[in-house]
């Protein structure tokens, strides 16, 4: 018996199905209107970043924000701008009402706008519960599930009158628990409960609140991991890859877009069937 490639298949729409263990190709983004402007938190890189490009791709001018990555985020607006879109760089610490207010002050003065928000910004810190400091919990809860909180406050106010879409990046985490990072559980879990209320409560305004929960996911703290351990992660996943910051951007794209319009208050994972 011979050792071969699993041929691909046709898929029932004609198209080909990418061989098992591969990554899909780049699917094209649905289009938004003229002048639609989307804000994404943490965007200076990782998913962030991957969220900014494929919004800008998507035809969306974008509001790239960072909290200590200056030169990166300036180097994703400059990507921005090369689409032919418009782009600016705003610094705030997202668990910072004042920061955050500063913020959204800024969109304002640009853009008088806003349709889309991307709330991506978030940390880790992990350690066991029983050894867990009350400030190492504070601060993964501060910047992941308050500052969740801020952003959406300031994002219904401006979507008020004219509707738009909010899409939270959550993680698998806070769907099944990770032991060792109860924090960062918990903020992920909090935002999935935020974002299903929230989407009831501003319905009728036309505005949708959706989750996206990202799996294993090829980031920089993914890349730092010890290889013996990033292959027992791999192995849990039923596909037997990670995903592509790619991969979760184009998720969070077909979400924010005119496609999704009939779709609120849900969480899409993108983990290669992890939590099916």
């Amino acid at each position: 018996m011979t050792d071969t490639a699993p041929a691909a298949t046709t898929t029932p729409e004609g198209t080909t199905a990418p061989e098992a263990g591969t990554a899909r190709p780049d699917i094209p983004a649905p289009p938004f209107a003229p002048g639609t402007v989307a804000l994404v938190t943490g965007a200076s890189r990782g998913i962030g970043r991957g969220c900014a490009l494929a919004l800008a791709r998507a035809g969306c001018d974008v509001v790239v924000h960072y909290a200590t990555q200056e030169s990166a985020a300036k180097e994703v607006a400059e990507e921005i701008r090369a689409m032919g879109r418009e782009a600016i760089t705003v610094r705030a610490d997202v668990g910072v009402e004042a920061d955050v207010k500063e913020l959204f002050k800024a969109i304002r003065a640009q853009f008088k706008r806003l349709d889309v928000v991307v709330v991506n910004s978030g940390i880790t810190a992990d350690g066991f519960l029983a050894t867990m400091s009350l400030d190492k919990w504070q601060k993964v809860i501060t910047t992941n599930l308050t500052g969740a909180f801020l952003t959406c406050r300031e994002s219904v106010k401006l979507m008020h009158r004219t509707g738009g879409s909010i899409v939270m990046i959550g993680s698998t985490s806070g769907i099944v628990g990770q032991p060792g990072q109860l924090n960062y559980t918990a903020s992920k879990g909090g935002m999935i409960a935020l974002a299903k209320g929230l989407a009831r409560e501003v319905a009728e305004r036309s505005i949708r609140v959706n989750v996206v929960a990202p799996g294993f996911t090829e980031t920089d703290m993914l890349r730092g991991m010890e290889p013996r351990a990033r292959e027992q992660l791999v192995a849990m996943v039923p596909m037997k890859r990670t995903g592509s910051v790619e991969e979760v951007a184009s998720a969070v794209t077909y979400l924010a877009s005119p496609a999704a319009g009939y779709i609120t208050g849900k969480v899409l994972t993108v983990d290669g069937g992890l939590t099916s």
